[in-house]
């Protein structure tokens, strides 16, 4: 009888549950426990450790502000995921619409405007024969090897071409760009 009574007690126990919501405090404290795991999924969405942290704190936000519309019966980590992935989503959706021009005008006036312009400055035109001097200067040896690499050829191809190995390539590149850098310093920030 005792066994049967506690066994009434456990069912009837499972059924108020269902009726007896989570207070916000309790809600809360769950919430925070979940922080570590906020942290990683956002970071792994965003790459970014900023732009992490704003995304944990506009899920932080909406899942406060909707708490009503959680069932206590359900995963609150799921939930939460679920939050975070819809606001990333939409910000980025915000994000690449705000990128977007709308040109309304009846000749495509503004995406027809060249985005970039021809003009260079004098200074920047002196700087550009300045370093451009600078490399004339370097031996031989070194500024083939340089020049090709800036020119979007792989140490591979270089090595080929040069007859030499990737090795001695990776080396004088590295050394030329050293040299450079030292001969050059007024044009470092």
């Amino acid at each position: 009888m005792f066994n049967f009574a506690l066994y009434l007690l456990n069912i009837f126990q499972e059924k108020l549950k269902k009726y007896i919501t989570m207070t916000a405090i309790e809600f809360s404290r769950k919430l925070i426990d979940l922080h570590d795991n906020l942290t990683y999924f956002a970071n792994t969405l965003t790459n970014n450790r900023e732009e992490a942290k704003d995304l944990i704190q506009d899920t932080y936000l909406k899942a406060l502000t909707h708490q009503d519309k959680f069932a206590d019966d359900t995963n609150l980590k799921a939930w939460t995921y679920t939050i975070m992935k819809n606001t990333f989503i939409n910000n980025y959706r915000r994000n690449q619409k705000a990128n977007t021009i709308v040109d309304t005008t009846e000749d495509l006036y503004y995406l027809n405007i060249p985005r970039k312009s021809d003009f260079v400055s004098p200074e920047s035109e002196l700087n550009t024969k300045e370093i451009k001097a600078g490399i004339a200067r370097l031996e031989e040896d070194q500024r083939r090897p340089f020049e090709m690499h800036t020119s979007g050829y792989k140490y591979k191809e270089i090595a080929e071409n040069l007859n030499l190995s990737i090795g001695t390539v990776k080396s004088r590149i590295f050394f030329t760009r050293k040299k450079l850098m030292d001969s050059l310093k007024e044009f470092q920030s």
